[in-house]
């Protein structure tokens, strides 16, 4: 049988995995409702999407300001009445050596990476509580299983979301689901805040071989597809070529 329509909200939607996944929660006839502080290339998708049969709106939101967060599930709440799920997805990998002390920089994975997953969950729990049920899907990372050289901060942000989750899971068993998706090496304006050179060049390598950001935004779609009574709580997708 068909998956039923939601309404689901989705952080850092203005590219990469966050508008493929857009894209294709709206193609299967979801309602989305997107954030992120480009607000013109939302406008652009929503514009898109509607104009191909699909419901969409949008929201300016920093995932790093808790009062932004609810106002961004408020707002959400008020288009649509209700919201079913939220994807976590806005993050930053401004990758770089410990000893290169950018601390600046590893404090803007923490505030964005940790603090934003944290506040949509705050945001948008007691909601799903009121209303019996919801499903939050976090974005992390094959970082979130293993260590890199000049990975060590954003690894350590993908691990605590990885707990994050998993905490969160065990204490919703019954009416909250919770899924993990940590993607591979993946399509995706990421690496473009490596301001390390180092890092930089290294990552060029790394990223020959990507997933392209639909097949991660399939996953997702997979893990909201499921029957009620199925949580799907880890799905790892790695390029077939990649070794990590």
């Amino acid at each position: 049988m068909p998956t039923p329509p939601k309404v689901v909200a989705i952080t850092g939607a203005s590219s990469g995995i966050g508008e493929a996944t857009t894209r294709r929660l709206a193609a299967d006839g979801h309602r989305v409702f997107l954030g992120a502080r480009r607000t013109s290339r939302l406008e652009r998708l929503v514009e898109e999407i509607t104009k191909e049969g699909g419901t969409a709106a949008f929201a300016e939101l920093d995932v790093t300001d808790a009062a932004d967060m609810r106002a961004f599930i408020e707002a959400a709440l008020r288009r649509y009445g209700r919201i079913d799920a939220l994807v976590n997805n806005a993050g930053v990998m401004p990758l770089s050596p410990l000893e290169a002390l950018k601390t600046d920089e590893w404090d803007r994975m923490i505030d964005v990476n940790v603090r934003g997953v944290l506040h949509g969950i705050a945001a948008a729990l007691p909601t799903m509580r009121t209303q019996g049920g919801g499903h939050f899907v976090n974005i992390a990372s094959v970082g979130a299983y293993e260590v890199s050289p000049t990975a060590a901060v954003y690894c350590a942000t993908k691990f605590a979301v990885r707990a994050i989750s998993e905490g969160l899971r065990q204490e919703s068993a019954g009416d909250i689901r919770v899924t993990l998706v940590s993607p591979g090496v993946t399509e995706s304006e990421l690496a473009d805040s490596i301001s390390d050179p180092a890092a930089r060049e290294a990552m060029k390598t790394y990223r020959a071989v990507a997933l392209p950001a639909p097949a991660v935004a399939e996953a997702i779609a997979y893990a909201l597809a499921q029957p009620p009574q199925v949580d799907v709580n880890e799905i790892v997708v790695r390029p077939t070529a990649s070794a990590q």
